[in-house]
């Protein structure tokens, strides 16, 4: 697996990002939104929350080997998780804080049953789009208890509790969700939880809202915690995606808008009523990748956030138009490019569209030009710039 440890800078970068789920740095709806689930659920159970705000610096025992990931799962890659050593990362799920809470229960001897509440950032790999970012917001929800059943009936009262809290019937009239077999190494009777979303052209599609399950018996023993004592439910959440949802937005970067007419629709729940917005200006790029598997939107967004650097919120979206091969390209684009047998030549599209400014064309050709340098492996440059 290939093996990249974050800079002092970059991981500086990435603590100083702003928790919104955090009162301690500023109000923020995400947060009315993350009440409302753990009520919704107390409600639910009886039983009292715990809230655990947990450092994003994890071991990476706890972020993979304890949770039930394999040694040789693909997700342990660099390319894809944030390590800062070979023991250390910053978390790639919330559920990374689990293990060492579980370890805190071998002493428990008596009844108990509590949910458990884990939310933040996490950091990951992932496309650049109106609905992902890097660095996104995630909720884990444990029930555990000790001396009683937790069933398949107790998956199913959580998951429509959760539904219930995010999009409320009265506010969303005729919400619709179901919930499908998934695969999760630390769970059993693993569940994906969909909901029906209306899109701004009218069109209904499922949406991933949770994933959720048994807490599988591996993770309980792991902690020293007997599975014939001990059972638990498990559920993680996107908090941005599911705001979005609540608040009827297109935008996962309207959640940090900087726009003063965004920002004060960001401090309750209310319907989003739509800003209008700086115009998008797109930039076409032509790289060349000495490998072909880097030829990935995931693995080149993630280069072109890194690029840009404090201008990654101008970056709206990032979309491959095509991926060719030297040998299947005219001689002449081969030889003015310089590329060697088994490069391949990648159609990039930027667009650009800032929230709160304008962006000018020399502007926007300066961040192409950023993107372009740490993205293209070929030898001849072409920047437009100057």
């Amino acid at each position: 697996m290939t093996n990249y440890y974050l800079s002092l800078t970059e991981l500086n970068s990435a603590l100083a990002l702003r928790d919104l789920t955090d009162p301690a740095s500023g109000a923020h709806a995400m947060q009315r939104l993350l009440a409302d689930v753990i009520s919704a659920l107390e409600q639910l159970w009886n039983v009292p929350s715990e809230m655990h705000r947990l450092s994003p610096l994890v071991a990476t025992a706890d972020n993979y080997d304890r949770l039930g990931y394999s040694p040789d799962d693909v997700t342990r890659d660099s390319r894809y998780s944030r390590h800062v050593s070979p023991t250390v990362m910053l978390r790639s799920h919330t559920s990374a804080g689990i293990p060492a809470l579980l370890d805190q229960l071998r002493s428990e001897l008596g009844r108990y049953d509590r949910l458990h509440v884990l939310p933040g950032l996490v950091y990951r790999r992932d496309a650049v789009d109106r609905t992902h970012v890097g660095a996104p917001h995630q909720l884990d929800l444990w029930r555990i208890k000790s001396r009683g059943l937790l069933g398949p009936a107790d998956l199913q009262s959580m998951m429509a509790a959760v539904v219930e809290a995010v999009l409320p019937a009265a506010e969303h009239p005729g919400v619709q969700w179901r919930a499908t077999p998934a695969t999760h190494s630390y769970t059993a009777a693993g569940r994906q939880l969909d909901v029906l979303v209306t899109l701004p052209d009218g069109t209904r599609e499922w949406l991933e809202l949770a994933e959720c399950g048994l807490v599988a018996a591996p993770v309980l023993r792991g902690s020293g915690l007997d599975p014939r004592r001990w059972a638990g439910l498990a559920l993680g959440m996107g908090l941005d995606r599911a705001l979005m949802l609540r608040k009827g937005m297109d935008d996962i970067r309207l959640l940090r808008s900087r726009n003063p007419e965004v920002q004060s629709q960001q401090q309750d729940l209310a319907p989003y009523r739509p800003v209008s917005l700086m115009p998008a200006i797109r930039r076409d790029l032509s790289l060349v990748l000495r490998d072909p598997a880097d030829a990935d939107a995931e693995v080149l967004g993630d280069l072109a956030r890194g690029a840009l650097g404090a201008d990654a919120e101008v970056l709206a979206a990032l979309d491959i138009r095509a991926v060719t091969p030297a040998s299947e390209l005219p001689r002449a684009a081969v030889d003015r490019l310089r590329m060697a047998p088994g490069d391949v030549n990648v159609l990039l599209r930027l667009v650009l569209q800032p929230l709160d400014r304008t962006l000018t064309d020399a502007q926007a050709n300066l961040l192409r030009d950023r993107v372009y340098v740490a993205l293209h492996q070929g030898v001849v440059q072409e920047l437009t710039a100057g």
